[in-house]
């Protein structure tokens, strides 16, 4: 039977925290103490001012004041370091358990499959990362201990009014109790319209990133008026659902706003009528008007919590929706792929991206060392094959081998440790040249880099860096000729020493003198190794020992490029005959 929502929410709740906040139980510990000692101050200073008054319209001796206000002078100060104190710790457990988080969400979503990533931009992701983690700091930091404290001090103050008269007292936790149930009618209705904000936030945030990356495109594409037409329709959408959100937290203030002048007047009307009986001194009315003041900050302060909570409950929904997603890409048991150049086999393989199929019974056969070369027009599957090795996606139907061992039964770090992929599009990360090329793995020595560099003509470039391997690269590779973020793109592959690497189109971006220098390393690096290359350019596969021909997602022809380019008949003697570039393209 499914739990009552309450329940579950609760659940939830309880599994977030025992997971990121639990582990910092001496900061829980130490920010309890701290806030219990501001709740004492808060109620003791004005039993100090209330003796302070009654002394002063007395006949009792002036060292007394002195000693009273001396006394409510440090009791100030150390409630304000105290709160310093505590608002420092909780900032900064705040920021290590919304860390933590923020961690576990990216690597989460690392670790997703090429569908998801498809299905959601970049800008939507950051959002729900870190976007979605921000409104949950409040609530990691110090929700549970901050409500209980506000409750507590709320008892406190009501206990004390009861002791000093029983009306007041009586008022005061009505119109307290009806405050805050007024606050949790409004805050059900609110929760909703939370979660439809941040999902418009996502949705807003997904665009601006998508055409930030595209707007070169944009522009010379003279899309610049549908851009700005689809922001404003975003930004037209999203503010009514900010008026909502907002006007349930105005809703909330306004409700404690009403309901503390009424309490303030009801205080007042008593205390008139106290005074006049002469039940009651001077002192006693400052105090009850000083607590029924004070009453109202710890039910601000809940009422504020409640709103950081119904933020959370939109936020906690997504966040959990996104843990919940699984990656259709598993890892294998762990059957470890040898050294050296791997055998491919692709067995009846049948592949659509949807419903229409991209490969269609496909078999394939390279034996270890052998260069590939792969042919077809645009659309005829030949990147999707170099996706399926390395796992982004899974076949439909039939199964993929390297050495005979299916690459499901593999880890997909091994795998992608043996299978590397070079293509068109080049990846600049903003760091260091070293980052760059190791992706942070630091068993990669300085010296096995600059041998790599130097293999592929890129030593004078390595030299003329002012920094070396520590110099700075800029995001995008705004620093770099495309000819050198190619380059670098291969020595990133070959530090790896992979077993089978595909070249897709790798070398299109290239000039002619550039191309010349790589294909002289690539002979080089290619050897003990196996090798796809995805080309439209005859230059590029003039390496392969086997030609493979594909379209619309089937074989149509294979066979070894020597043979097949003697023998008049077949297609690739043809597209040699023709020209590559026009018969593919």
């Amino acid at each position: 039977m499914r739990k009552p929502k309450n329940s579950e929410t609760f659940s939830h709740y309880y599994s977030m925290l025992s997971k990121y906040l639990l582990p910092h139980k001496s900061t829980l510990v130490g920010l309890t103490v701290l806030l219990f000692g501001s709740i004492a101050l808060q109620l003791v200073n004005p039993q100090i001012i209330r003796y302070f008054i009654d002394t002063a319209t007395s006949d009792k001796p002036i060292e007394l004041l002195m000693y009273a206000a001396l006394m409510f002078i440090g009791f100030s100060i150390v409630q304000q370091i105290i709160a310093v104190f505590a608002t420092y710790v909780s900032e900064n457990l705040a920021w290590r358990t919304t860390n933590k988080l923020r961690g576990d969400l990216a690597e989460h979503c690392l670790r997703l499959d090429m569908t998801f990533h498809k299905s959601n931009t970049s800008g939507s992701l950051i959002e729900r990362v870190d976007g979605d983690v921000n409104a949950l700091a409040n609530f990691f930091s110090s929700f549970i201990i901050n409500m209980a404290g506000n409750v507590i001090l709320t008892i406190g103050i009501i206990i004390l009014l009861f002791r000093e008269n029983v009306w007041i007292g009586a008022g005061m936790l009505i119109f307290v109790l009806s405050a805050l149930y007024i606050v949790k009618k409004i805050r059900k209705i609110a929760a909703p319209v939370w979660a439809k904000w941040r999902q418009s936030n996502a949705e807003f945030y997904g665009f601006i990133g998508e055409h930030l990356e595209g707007t070169e495109d944009t522009r010379a594409n003279g899309a610049s008026g549908f851009v700005i037409n689809r922001f404003s329709s975003l930004i037209r959408r999203m503010l009514p659902l900010r008026k909502k959100a907002f006007l349930g937290f105005a809703s909330m203030w306004i409700t404690t706003i009403i309901v503390f002048a009424l309490g303030n007047a009801m205080a007042f009307a008593i205390c008139a009528y106290l005074w006049k009986t002469g039940n009651i001194t001077i002192g006693t009315i400052y105090l009850i008007f000083f607590y029924t003041e004070l009453l109202a900050k710890p039910v601000e302060k809940i009422r504020m919590q409640l709103e950081d909570l119904q933020k959370a409950d939109a936020s906690l929904k997504r966040i959990r929706e996104l843990f919940n997603l699984t990656s259709k890409i598993q890892d294998g048991p762990g059957v470890k792929l040898p050294e050296g150049p791997l055998a491919l086999a692709f067995h009846n393989v049948t592949f659509g991206y949807e419903e229409q199929p991209t490969l269609i019974a496909l078999n394939i056969d390279v034996k270890p060392g052998q260069v590939l070369g792969l042919l077809g027009r645009t659309g005829s599957g030949k990147t999707t094959i170099g996706r399926l090795l390395l796992r982004f996606y899974d076949p439909q139907q039939g199964h993929i081998t390297l050495n005979d061992i299916d690459i499901r039964n593999c880890k997909l770090s091994e795998l992608r440790g043996k299978v590397a992929l070079v293509t068109q599009s080049i990846e600049i990360l903003q760091g260091s040249v070293r980052d760059n090329l190791t992706f942070y793995n630091r068993s990669i020595s300085d010296e096995t880099i600059v041998e790599v560099l130097g293999d592929l003509g890129l030593g004078e470039w390595h030299a003329s860096l002012p920094n070396g391997l520590d110099s700075l690269l800029d995001s995008g590779g705004g620093s770099l000729s495309a000819g050198e973020a190619q380059l670098l793109a291969f020595a990133r592959v070959f530090l790896n020493e992979p077993g089978l690497v595909i070249l897709d189109e790798a070398s299109s971006r290239l000039d002619p003198l550039t191309e010349q220098r790589l294909e002289r390393a690539v002979d080089k690096l290619l050897r003990e190794r196996t090798c796809i290359i995805i080309a439209h350019r005859l230059a590029t596969i003039e390496r392969a020992d086997q030609i493979v021909i594909l379209e619309q997602g089937t074989v149509i022809e294979s066979g070894a490029r020597i043979k097949l380019a003697e023998d008049p008949s077949s297609r690739f003697s043809r597209m040699l005959a023709a020209g590559l570039e026009e018969v593919t393209a």
